[in-house]
């Protein structure tokens, strides 16, 4: 899993992503961080990029047999 964090005009911004698919790249969540401390993700957006990266390996899954 890769995170890409972005500042623009003072504010930041994450795309947190995975690239481990073969040849997929599956985007699980995009989000402006809120925290003027820290660099922790919160738990409310790991939590979703958990269960979204479980949907991903699962489309990944699909996919490839589709192809086969």
């Amino acid at each position: 899993m890769l995170e890409v964090v972005e500042d623009f005009r003072g504010d930041a911004y994450r795309a947190v992503y995975t690239i481990s698919f073969e040849e997929r790249v599956f985007v699980l969540h995009v989000f402006q961080k809120k925290s003027k401390s820290g660099i922790e993700t919160p738990k409310r957006d790991m939590d979703l990029i958990r269960d979204r990266l479980k949907v991903a390996a699962r489309r990944a899954r699909e996919l490839k047999d589709e192809q086969a």
